[in-house]
């Protein structure tokens, strides 16, 4: 991008943003039409792209505060979108073009140009001249490097980006692609990735400027849930349902393992609900090592019972009548 571009371009009104917006305001506006002409969304759609660019080309300097306020006193000093020339019938010149004595007339209140009460004569001498600075010290000190001799480095944007995983490839690990402005890069994603979790790919985002390095790709990664398992780090959670007896007298259930088989689990006997049982080396394979798998029982209660389980069930009520549940609760919730 150069100089004459900030003169040029509204980057506020690229972005439908007022020029007090603040920098919530314009991520937010980016965001929005990022995602709206993304060429992946326009395949073909050269308008779309162009825009898409442009969007991106403003998103770059209204982000970056020092930039902002370059860009911001540019555009006031020319009048909202003035291009430099070299003043009336020069090249660019003609009925309505301002050139430099008319600008930095209006910017000091000084007459450049000679005009009669225009107020004292300023005088501009080359870089080298006596005394010193010319054009381009004076404009790349004013505007930190944008003119003469380019502007100062200046590192790239961050690109954000989302990708959704199913959850076998998120507990596996996965390379997924993203298309950053048209250009396509490959990410890995480690085994375990949680749901919400940020991949930073370093010097993968926009381009720097003068040779300064790129930004960062930053992928928020979205984990599908999937109905039996859940992860935790490198461990996997599955809710095991028991019936009343394997909790009250024990027993061996089969509990499924996230690579397709079983494992046998010991039940204690008089295990409540709630209660989470660990299995050793049944979780994800990471570099981190191997997890668990955490089996939390689940006491199921029948919806009909049959007349002699009624029955039954009846017969323990009037067994256990002297016990009750609920004497430590209250105990504790008069404390």
């Amino acid at each position: 991008m150069t100089g004459q571009d900030w003169f040029e371009k509204d980057f506020y009104a690229i972005l439908g943003v007022p020029k007090n917006a603040d920098a919530a305001a314009i991520k937010k506006a980016y965001r929005k039409l990022a995602r709206s002409l993304h060429p992946d969304h326009n395949p073909g759609d050269a308008a779309a792209e162009a825009r898409f660019k442009e969007v991106g080309e403003a998103y770059a300097v209204l982000s970056d505060p020092e930039q902002r306020q370059q860009y911001d006193a540019i555009r006031a000093m020319a009048g909202g979108g003035a291009r430099f020339s070299a003043g009336p019938g020069g090249p660019g010149g003609g009925a309505g073009a301002a050139g430099f004595e008319d600008l930095f007339g209006g910017l000091f209140g000084a007459g450049a140009g000679g005009r009669p009460g225009a107020g004292p004569r300023v005088r501009y001498e080359q870089a080298g001249g006596p005394g010193g600075a010319g054009f381009e010290d004076l404009l790349g000190n004013l505007f930190g490097g944008g003119f003469g001799g380019g502007r100062a480095p200046q590192r790239g944007a961050d690109v954000e980006a989302t990708t959704t995983l199913p959850f076998r490839q998120a507990a596996s690990g996965s390379t997924v692609t993203i298309t950053v402005d048209g250009r396509k890069v490959n990410a890995r994603i480690p085994a375990g990735v949680r749901d919400g979790q940020k991949i930073r790919l370093r010097g993968k985002g926009r381009p720097g400027e003068g040779g300064a390095p790129a930004g960062d790709l930053l992928i928020q990664v979205r984990v599908e849930p999937h109905p039996v398992f859940a992860l935790d780090g490198k461990d996997v959670r599955v809710t095991l349902p028991v019936t009343f007896a394997e909790a009250a007298l024990g027993a061996q259930v089969e509990v499924p393992t996230l690579d397709g088989g079983t494992v046998r689990v010991k039940v204690p006997e008089g295990t409540p609900s709630g209660r989470t049982l660990r299995v050793k080396g049944k979780g994800l394979e990471t570099p981190k090592g191997v997890g668990d798998l955490l089996v939390t029982v689940q006491v199921t209660v029948p919806q009909r019972l049959s007349g002699d389980a009624r029955r039954a069930v009846e017969a323990f009520a009037a067994a256990t009548a002297d016990a009750d549940p609920r004497a430590d609760l209250r105990a504790r919730a008069a404390q």
